[in-house]
């Protein structure tokens, strides 16, 4: 059975799918779940900056899942960005009846890593800032799983970190019992891996991680569900466990 665990509609600035056009080409892939996880960005410098609106997206949520909750599991959830400056609406939102939140980090300060940013910074300049706003929000907690944990890959095409460093994130992000997810967009944009990669998926595995959730990160309706058994195959290679969430609650697939 096949699960897309991260998509974005158009209550995401950045997209303008509709719901129901992901359950329908879902349906045609033999996708049996998907969770619509819209962006929450609160970033001053953000151009999705207070776009996000719970009520308008429960309202299309609760439509399509009367029209097709009957054919395929459909589960409600957001990606929130740098939930560590934003604890308190971070908490607001878990109000509502969402049954999974990712946490992300997009931004460093006002730094986002285009090509601006990248002709300023080398790879390892930026990731040792970025690894740092990461432990951050682990400590902070408050989400299910980790977004793309990788993120700037996506940008610098390379990665770039101090072993000890992500044993202190994951260690922190194990003792508050969240997760990593696999997220397979990379692959869509020309780069050889998912992120994370195979590398830090078995350092995850070493510091005692054993479940990820699996997301194409779809802006789109026809990305849906792309690379997923790419995603599955390597976390079982590394010895982990695929899940989801259901009321933020973890099941175990």
């Amino acid at each position: 059975m096949k699960i897309d665990y991260h998509i974005h509609t158009e209550f995401s600035c950045d997209s303008e799918a509709k719901m129901e056009n992901y359950v329908k080409q879902a349906l045609g892939r033999d996708i049996r779940m998907l969770c619509f996880t819209d962006h929450v960005d609160l970033n001053p410098d953000d151009y999705g900056y207070n776009y996000y609106s719970p009520e308008k997206y429960f309202e299309a949520f609760r439509k399509v899942k009367e029209a097709y909750g009957e054919q395929l599991m459909l589960c409600s959830g957001i990606e929130f960005g740098e939930p560590h400056l934003y604890a308190d609406t971070l908490k607001r939102l878990t109000t509502y009846p969402y049954d999974f939140i990712i946490g992300s980090i997009h931004w460093i300060g006002n730094m986002f890593p285009c090509q601006k940013v990248r002709e300023q910074y080398s790879a390892k300049e930026f990731y040792t800032l970025y690894w740092k706003e990461v432990l951050n929000t682990v400590k902070q907690g408050g989400f299910d799983a980790l977004g793309h944990i990788d993120f700037p890959k996506r940008y610098y095409g390379e990665i770039y970190y101090v072993d000890a460093e992500i044993r202190e994130i994951f260690k922190r992000l194990l003792d508050k019992e969240m997760i990593i997810e696999i997220n397979t967009s990379s692959l869509r944009k020309g780069h050889t891996e998912t992120m994370p990669g195979k590398d830090l998926l078995q350092l995850y595995a070493d510091c005692g991680g054993r479940y990820v959730t699996i997301g194409s990160d779809a802006h789109v309706e026809q990305d849906v569900g792309e690379d997923y058994e790419t995603a599955k195959s390597l976390a079982e290679m590394c010895g982990l466990r695929q899940v989801v969430y259901r009321e933020r609650k973890r099941v175990i697939l």
